[in-house]
C-alpha cells in the first residue's frame, strides 16, 4: 500500500505505520502539499491542476494513479482537500476533500464535506480514506 497525501500531511501513512507489523504491506507514503510536490514525485501534470484546481476529482485521482506508478505497491489512497480555517471558497468551501483509490487495477474517486475545525476535517478525512479503502479491497 502507498498512500498519496496533500491536506492530511502523513496523517494516514501514519495511522497505517502505528500498526504493528504494517511493514509487511505498508510500502511507502507521498506528502505532496504543494501543487509542484504532486508533479515532481507523482507525476500529476501541472496543467491539469491549473485546469481544476489541486482540490478536484482529476487531481484526486491523478495523485492515487502517481502513488501506484512511483512505488511498488499495488494498493494506494490519494486525498486532496481543503482543512481550513482558511482556504476555501463558494465552489470548494472548507471541508471539502477529494479522495483516489487504486484497488485491484479500479480507480475510484468521491468527494466528500467534513464539518468541524482543521482537526476534525483531519480526522474525518484520515477515517473515511481508510474505511472505504477496506471496504473496495473486501
Amino acid at each position: 500500500m502507498a498512500t498519496a497525501e496533500s491536506c492530511t500531511g502523513g496523517q494516514i501513512a501514519g495511522a497505517c505505520t502505528d500498526l504493528a507489523g504494517s511493514s509487511g504491506w505498508f510500502e511507502c507514503g507521498f506528502v505532496t502539499y504543494s501543487n509542484e510536490a504532486k508533479t515532481a514525485m507523482l507525476g500529476v501534470d501541472a496543467a491539469l491542476i491549473a485546469r481544476h484546481g489541486a482540490v478536484s476529482e482529476p487531481v484526486a485521482r491523478a495523485m492515487a494513479q502517481g502513488a501506484l506508478a512511483h512505488s511498488r505497491a499495488q494498493v494506494t489512497v490519494a486525498v486532496t482537500g481543503i482543512a481550513g480555517p482558511t482556504g476555501g471558497s463558494a465552489a470548494k468551501p472548507v471541508g471539502t476533500v477529494w479522495f483516489g483509490w487504486c484497488v485491484q487495477g479500479q480507480l475510484t474517486s468521491e468527494a466528500r464535506h467534513f464539518d468541524g475545525d482543521r482537526a476534525a476535517v483531519r480526522t474525518a478525512t484520515v477515517r473515511h480514506a481508510l474505511q472505504r479503502l477496506l471496504a473496495l479491497a473486501t
